[in-house]
């Protein structure tokens, strides 16, 4: 394999191929099913199910073979099946459904309205992850322009991820015989520490979404009335999440939720800090004067990596404060996002959860559970000898820097599936939502040069696979 060469086919071809298509892939709103539950009649999953098949169909090699699974009532599947000359079974995995427009893009930025602005493509979903399979492709194509003899490829390319990936198990059975038993599984939807070297991911927190509801009235009342008296339907939310985490330090209080955090990966951050610094500090967009939870960075790095932790993200039942009168509301919904850690069971974390929530509530007031898809978290088997020189090889090639790992505070659930349905399989987790990328907030970007790169160090890893 001539790197040289391989880089520069790879430039060119993200120019020419990829950077368009992800131009076109960002002006459709294909929000996943838990944003759009009108998503069939909608149309946007079909408009962008439509373009990456017919970009697929042109750009895959020659003797692949493009199959669609679309199952009624779910969310369909891209399978990209391409044979091997030599041993081996290597699955590649993206999605293309995206999070919801969120508020607070930059003057002269959007959601749906893409913008390259100093070498990064500003826009919903072209990081996380929509730029993955055009990016395998075109690191397969790459290595067939220099003859280099790859084992069996499949790209599979999911439309529900955002959600939790519901309807993955259902196409795990269905594809069980074309999926097979992979040996190397790379993943292109997670992060990177910097935008200097190739990074992988060796955990990944579950997460468990739902809404906590809290009825006091049957409508709203005068609040000179009311208050004192009637109990605010606020106040008994924030005593029931005071159960779930202290109010003072953000700790989660409940021991299904938490794990013993296994030494290596202590370790691990230790060598993540010691590299990135006080770079992780400014990976954030803070208010002037804010401070974070803890001053110590590696603790503050095992907090949003391996412990849990409580997020409110959404409220129904509340007006926009310029149309809030003097009302007790009847009641208050919030939308609650609680990352757990690796190894740790989402049933009965999920179990605990509601059962804290809703035993013996205060006032005995109506409260109401309901709990989206849970996803479960991901920790990585110990990396072959063999990976870990290839991707160290292809990190100092690419970026003249050694690659690092990193635990990832996001969540992938097809991760966990395959880490359990396939124990001996390998994994190559990674990605480009480095600092300031910005996934699922505003102003997301993908990082045009350092994509280029890191679609030349998979092609690299591709070719140094030992089949």
């Amino acid at each position: 394999m001539n790197t040289s060469q391989l880089q520069t086919t790879i430039n060119t071809f993200w120019d020419d191929h990829i950077l368009p298509a992800l131009i076109d892939y960002i002006k459709i709103p294909n929000k996943s099913p838990s944003f759009d539950p009108d998503w069939k009649a909608n149309g946007h999953m079909g408009r962008v199910l439509q373009m990456a098949t017919e970009w697929a169909e042109i750009h895959m090699p020659e003797n692949a073979t493009l199959s669609v699974k679309e199952t009624d009532g779910r969310t369909p599947l891209i399978l990209i099946d391409i044979p091997g000359d030599r041993a081996g079974n290597i699955l590649m995995y993206g999605h293309l459904d995206k999070q919801p427009e969120m508020e607070g893009w930059n003057e002269g930025l959007g959601p749906w309205s893409p913008v390259m602005k100093d070498g990064k493509l500003y826009g919903r979903g072209g990081a996380d992850d929509g730029y993955a399979l055009f990016a395998s492709l075109c690191a397969v194509k790459a290595l067939k322009e220099q003859g280099v003899s790859l084992p069996r490829i499949l790209v599979l390319i999911e439309f529900c991820e955002e959600s939790g990936s519901p309807d993955l198990p259902h196409y795990m059975n269905l594809c069980a015989d074309l999926i097979g038993s992979p040996d190397l599984v790379i993943c292109l939807d997670s992060g990177a520490g910097d935008y200097k070297r190739f990074w992988t991911t060796t955990s990944l927190r579950g997460l468990i979404g739902g809404t906590l509801r809290v009825d006091v009235l049957t409508e709203g009342v005068h609040s000179g009335s009311a208050s004192g008296y009637v109990p605010s339907s606020f106040r008994v939310a924030r005593q029931l999440l005071s159960r779930l985490e202290n109010v003072d330090t953000g700790e989660i209080l409940l021991d299904e939720l938490k794990t013993d955090i296994p030494d290596y990966r202590i370790k691990e951050t230790d060598t993540f800090v010691s590299i990135l610094g006080d770079d992780l500090l400014g990976e954030f967009p803070w208010d002037s004067g804010m401070q974070p939870s803890t001053h110590n960075i590696v603790e503050g790095v095992l907090r949003r990596t391996w412990r849990p932790a409580l997020s409110v993200v959404g409220a129904d039942g509340l007006p926009p404060s310029e149309n809030a009168g003097n009302v007790l509301r009847p009641y208050t919904q919030l939308q609650l996002s609680m990352r757990i850690p690796p190894m740790v069971d989402h049933i009965k974390a999920q179990n605990a959860i509601e059962k804290t929530l809703t035993e013996d509530p205060p006032y005995n007031a109506r409260v109401t559970v309901h709990f989206k898809e849970p996803a479960s978290g991901w920790n990585a088997p110990e990396t072959a000898q063999w990976l870990g020189d290839a991707m160290n090889h292809a990190s100092e090639v690419f970026y003249s820097e050694a690659a690092c790992s990193l635990s990832e505070g996001g969540t992938i659930p097809f991760m966990a599936m395959l880490g359990e349905q396939f124990p001996s399989a390998q994994f190559v987790i990674t990605g480009v939502l480095g600092p300031g990328s910005n996934a699922h907030g505003p102003n997301e970007f993908l990082h045009v040069p350092y994509a280029k790169k890191l679609t030349a160090c998979v092609a690299s890893i591709l070719n140094d696979f030992p089949g």
